[in-house]
């Protein structure tokens, strides 16, 4: 009898704190936590469906041709439509990455929310539907293998003792035995390389087929082999060069001018499509304070899919150099030229140049982590499970579990900065990885993502219901004994 009644105990307190769970998960869902958002295509149907709506939202659209915020929300009848569109699918709506109508998506997106910023925000929310990881895999997500001696710093281990080997010349193997990533890398190889009809000076290729042909890439091709391209680790020169060459940047990233970075973040911001990976690119890679990586949530792979969905943009990023021991990432632009706004460029630089979330999240997949795939939705394919010091012929076939990444036999594990410290001697930690403290907080900037501040809060609560009746049950077993 007493056990029925311990049993019965359990089961209302584990029903207590899922309700708990649910209701602080759904809290976080959106402005208005009572909608499940839908993709703004869909969103944009529903819309039509109910004449109020539909009729608000083609008044929106021509407030929006040829008018800056303040001109449109000095006309009544765009206020009027503005506040109509508020209480719409339209109002939460979000995109998925590779869509097939993404740009319509994105526009239909942008018709709302260029009304919404409160003037020229330097960061803006992502339309991008969430890279989601589940609650129990967040502890794992800084767990990198960095444990290599002083003998082996500069050389990477092949299957051959004694051999060296290079991780992105591997990486470049193992794409040509895919058949879609061998296609489509072969196709912005030869567009990017292929010189402009147009025989001007300034432009040696035709940008844009380069840039569309990059995007196609990196959109269809699974980050299994995309990855390993564009992140692997390298310990020499030869190594970073080949790297640094992935994306062909004599065509897709320099140019014979720098252009002023606000300029160019200005003519991206024109194009919706540039905008929304630009706007993805700060939500999830934005520095972050107290937390692991420094990235928002511990998500670093979130990081490296947005990172990933700049290129083929007006601001593609790319290797700066072919150094090895200190890698700089940065758009193609300058500084020089910015006048009284020389202080928002820098800070526009920084994001990318001294981006600590970035850079651990690069050395992460590099020297390979045992942390979870990265997403739930269809579009973002997950994590590689292959390491870049594999040999092309031990890739996993796309049915094996991403989680299941295994760490070098050498190599040491730590889950967060604080076991890196406790271990000391016991493995030779790599210089790359930043922990938090080593940030400066001066340099940090604060992004505002309101639309998703709700996940952090689920997923603790989560954790501490699982406790939570752990430690209740064993003190009623106890307690019966």
């Amino acid at each position: 009898m007493m056990f029925v009644y311990i049993f019965g105990v359990l089961f209302f307190l584990d029903e207590v704190m899922r309700s708990l769970a649910s209701s602080s998960a759904v809290s976080g869902v959106g402005t208005h936590g009572w909608r499940t958002p839908v993709d703004c295509v869909r969103a944009s149907d529903m819309c039509n469906q109910h004449p109020q709506c539909s009729s608000r939202f083609r008044i929106m659209r021509q407030c929006l041709v040829g008018k800056d915020r303040n001109t449109m929300l000095a006309n009544k009848d765009c206020q009027a439509a503005l506040e109509v569109l508020q209480e719409s699918p339209l109002y939460d709506c979000r995109c998925k990455r590779g869509m097939k109508k993404e740009l319509q998506c994105l526009q239909n997106y942008w018709s709302i929310h260029m009304g919404l910023t409160e003037g020229e925000e330097f960061y803006e929310t992502s339309p991008y539907e969430p890279v989601t990881v589940r609650p129990s895999d967040v502890v794992r997500l800084a767990s990198i293998i960095s444990g290599m001696d002083s003998a082996t710093v500069r050389t990477n281990h092949c299957s051959e003792s004694g051999k060296l080997c290079n991780p992105c010349l591997d990486a470049a193997k193992a794409c040509n035995l895919n058949d879609t990533c061998k296609k489509l890398r072969s196709q912005y190889i030869a567009t990017c390389n292929r010189e402009s009809n147009l025989q001007m000076p300034t432009e040696p290729c035709n940008r844009k087929r380069c840039h569309k042909a990059l995007r196609q890439f990196f959109d269809r091709v699974q980050t299994e082999y995309s990855y390993r391209l564009l992140f692997c680790s390298c310990r020499d020169k030869a190594c970073a060069e080949r790297r640094r060459q992935t994306i062909v940047p004599s065509c897709a990233y320099e140019e014979k001018v720098k252009p002023n970075c606000l300029e160019l973040r200005k003519t991206c911001r024109i194009d919706p499509y540039c905008r929304s990976r630009l706007a993805d690119f700060h939500t999830n890679c934005q520095m972050t304070p107290h937390s692991i990586t420094s990235c928002p949530n511990d998500n670093y792979q979130a990081c490296l899919a947005s990172y990933a969905g700049l290129i083929g943009s007006d601001i593609t990023p790319n290797y700066v150099d072919a150094s090895f021991t200190n890698f700089t990432i940065s758009p193609w632009c300058t500084c020089k030229g910015s006048g009284n706004l020389e202080e928002d460029c820098e800070k526009f630089l920084r994001d990318f140049r001294e981006n600590t979330c970035l850079r651990n999240a690069i050395q992460a997949f590099g020297y390979g982590t045992d942390a979870s795939p990265v997403a739930k939705t269809a579009t973002v394919p997950p994590t590689p499970s292959a390491g870049p010091d594999m040999e092309p012929e031990s890739i996993p076939k796309p049915s094996v579990n991403p989680n299941e990444i295994k760490p070098g036999d050498d190599a040491c594990v730590f889950s967060t900065c604080a076991s890196l410290k406790e271990n000391g001697p016991k493995c030779n930690l790599s210089k790359n990885y930043i922990c938090e403290e080593e940030l400066d907080p001066k340099s940090e900037s604060t992004i505002i993502s309101e639309g998703f501040s709700g996940g952090g809060r689920s997923s603790s609560a989560s954790v501490s219901a699982g406790a939570a009746i752990f430690f209740l049950s064993c003190v009623l077993v106890k307690l019966s004994l």
